[in-house]
């Protein structure tokens, strides 16, 4: 039997509307539609924003990748996924895995690309629109331009690195804010990004939560696990 094929699909940031054609093409011919959750009790993100498309013939499997630090837990949940999309493909399936925005940028696809990369299967990815990107239009806020430098960067990477870069990026794209919003707060204000600098939660989402003038954001908030904030230097008066 002739092995089905592997596709790690974004699905952009919220909108349904701004899936790519390619994207909306192959959920609808998806054959086995995995969609991905931090915890078994919780909803899929992706799978409310590729929704419109999916064919009621598709079967639709949420996979569990838990949000936890323990290296024994995360490789044992990985490789029981992994194992799952095998046989899935195995029995000529061809597979759709939904992730949020782009699959190559901070994605829970990623543990499954590198479970099969040079394993013999047939693996496509398809772009997605990453997520501050779409802020960046929402907003109208340029992520960068003329010689500008701009970086990406989680809000979980060592602090003494987001110092260093934060020290000389010109803006900066920071992920993964939820964690760490007292330490990010308190590096936006001493490196003079913390007035011009915007953080979004759930971007393109019907509870979509747009918060400006980051000073005045308590250092207690607690911003949702889909929080990112778009940091530029303030301008002088």
């Amino acid at each position: 039997m002739k092995k089905g094929k592997l596709y790690g699909i974004g699905v952009g940031p919220g909108d349904s509307g701004l899936m790519t054609v390619k994207a909306v093409r192959l959920v609808k011919e998806a054959d086995l539609i995995i969609t991905p959750k931090t915890e078994k009790k919780e909803g899929s993100v992706a799978w409310n924003i590729a929704a419109p498309y999916i064919p009621e013939t598709a079967e639709v499997l949420p996979m569990v990748f838990p949000m936890v630090t323990d290296p024994s837990v995360l490789k044992a949940q990985w490789k029981e996924n992994a194992a799952l999309i095998a046989e899935k493909l195995d029995e000529g399936k061809n597979v759709v895995f939904l992730t949020l925005g782009d699959p190559m940028l901070y994605s829970t696809y990623m543990y499954i690309f590198h479970a099969f990369e040079g394993s013999g299967y047939d693996i496509e990815t398809i772009p997605g629109i990453p997520t501050f990107l779409a802020i960046a239009s929402y907003l109208n806020m340029p992520v960068a331009e003329w010689e500008e430098t701009a970086v990406i960067l989680p809000a979980t990477a060592d602090p003494e690195k987001i110092d260093k870069v934060l020290s000389v990026a010109d803006h900066a794209v920071i992920m993964k804010v939820y964690k760490s919003w007292p330490f990010i707060q308190k590096m936006l204000r001493k490196h003079g990004m913390i007035h011009s600098s915007v953080m979004i939660s759930r971007a393109g989402l019907p509870d979509e939560i747009v918060l400006r003038d980051l000073d005045q954001v308590p250092a207690d908030y607690k911003p949702n696990y889909l929080s990112t904030i778009l940091a530029r230097r303030d301008r002088e008066s």
